[in-house]
């Protein structure tokens, strides 16, 4: 009798249980009717109903209490080397790196007209990219096709993003050249269109080379073949953006795009990647450790992106420490999260989300990178820096590459609060590192796939 109740009594809070568990992991009747109860439909609520779909979230959320002339003076600036546009195309880290060199160029020059063709740069870039891809391809040839490696490759055959590393890679290999030797194209001022098409082209090249490697094909074999195929890519490519000058007269002068680079973008035994620091600040991983992501390059024998991750106050020490000797810096961010973009300025305070619609956003930068929520999406070039009687900094400024009439005619200002949240990365030069950070290059680093979120490239 006693087991038979017992058991009764066991079925009964199962089914109780059961219950629970059904109400919690789906949207049942009395749930919804609960949801439902979270929206009353005052007067204030409708009239914010009608505003926001009429006008939209951003104007809504336009924080009035923030608006104002702001002070845009900066206690330490580099000039600027004139605004560059990089259109309808995810080369934001190009025309970044680009505007650092050709900086130097025109001091070395003494001239104040003059741009380095991106549209050159990029053509090798998407060949080397090509490149990178189908040797990935051969190398893991033995994977299973549903492997995470051979996935992440034929997800990621190419694409128009980068970082420093390419523009480093590429400079060296193949030099640069003033734009109006090789000028922009309609597709390279709006990359999409072609790059599906190279991408489709290269996915079908892959799945060739890892069918002929299963029908018996030798590695040499398929390098040959590999070359082959490059031919069809180099043809699109000088479809799209033209053909590279391997020499050229510019200014009564003849050089070839290494001469070029050589002469006037670097300074002599200067090489870009050994002297310079990728640093970045991510919370979600150890500080004061090295990082290298695997496959994050442009150039098949090039450089994997490598940084040290530091404290926020540290890497800006840095960074300041450089403007303070007149050197501009790659950098990078999460551009468009409190953001106005008809002002240029990025402060926390634009945009009240939270009030806006009745409830708060209250995660850290921390969590933010966790969750997917924020990373590294824009590449700039950071040229000022105002800071006050401790020499802590109060605001920071940078070259963006959306043209003139984008922003504060052309640049970005964001307050010291903005950029501790939303800034991930800068290279700086390792003479402005301390030794402390110099001490820590010589970690071996800690190796991360090429599906970390922090692959994510700048575009």
């Amino acid at each position: 009798m006693k087991r038979t109740i017992l058991c009764a009594l066991f079925v009964g809070m199962a089914g109780v249980q059961c219950s629970i568990i059904h109400a919690q992991t789906s949207i049942t009747p009395d749930v919804l009717k609960q949801l439902g109860g979270s929206y009353t439909g005052t007067p204030a609520e409708k009239a914010l109903r009608n505003a926001i779909s009429n006008v939209g979230l951003a104007k809504m959320a336009i924080n009035q209490e923030n608006v104002g002339a702001k002070d845009k003076d900066f206690t330490i600036e580099v000039k600027n080397t004139g605004i560059t546009d990089q259109k309808s195309s995810g080369r934001c880290w190009l025309f970044t790196g680009l505007n650092i060199l050709r900086g130097r160029a025109m001091r070395k020059l003494g001239t104040k007209d003059l741009v380095l063709s991106q549209c050159y740069l990029f053509f090798y870039d998407q060949l080397e990219k090509s490149n990178l891809f189908l040797q990935g391809i051969i190398d893991t040839r033995k994977q299973p096709i549903d492997s995470e490696m051979v996935r992440w490759l034929f997800q990621h055959p190419l694409s128009d993003g980068g970082t420093y590393t390419g523009v480093a890679d590429l400079a060296t290999k193949y030099g640069v050249v003033p734009a109006d030797i090789m000028p922009e194209t309609y597709v390279s001022n709006s990359t999409s269109e072609f790059c599906g098409h190279l991408k489709r082209k290269l996915r079908e090249f892959g799945i060739t080379l890892r069918e002929k490697s299963e029908a018996g094909m030798s590695e040499k074999q398929l390098q040959a073949l590999k070359v082959e195929q490059l031919g069809t890519v180099y043809k699109m490519l000088v479809m799209a953006y033209g053909v590279p000058p391997k020499n050229f007269t510019w200014k009564d002068k003849s050089y070839t795009p290494q001469e070029f680079f050589k002469t006037y973008c670097i300074d002599e035994g200067e090489d870009l990647n050994r002297d310079y620091v990728m640093l970045m600040n991510d919370p979600s991983r150890p500080y004061n450790t090295v990082f290298e992501i695997d496959y994050d390059r442009h150039v098949y024998d090039g450089h994997n992106w490598l940084y040290v991750n530091l404290p926020i106050e540290d890497l800006k020490g840095i960074a300041i420490a450089s403007l303070k000797d007149s050197c501009q810096m790659y950098f990078s961010c999460d551009v468009n999260k409190f953001l106005d973009r008809s002002t240029g300025i990025a402060d926390l305070g634009n945009f009240d989300y939270g009030s806006l619609l009745g409830t708060t956003f209250g995660m850290n930068k921390k969590q933010r990178i966790q969750t997917l929520d924020s990373g590294s999406t824009h590449a700039m070039t950071l040229m000022a820096v105002d800071l006050d009687n401790e020499g802590k900094a109060k605001k920071w400024k940078v070259e963006n590459s959306w043209g003139s009439d984008s922003g504060m005619n052309g640049y970005i200002m964001m307050t010291d609060e903005w950029f501790r949240e939303y800034m991930f990365r800068v290279v700086a030069n390792r003479r402005y590192c301390p030794a402390s950070v110099l001490e820590m290059l010589k970690q071996k680093p800690i190796r991360l796939p090429a599906w970390d979120p922090m692959f994510s490239e700048e575009d």
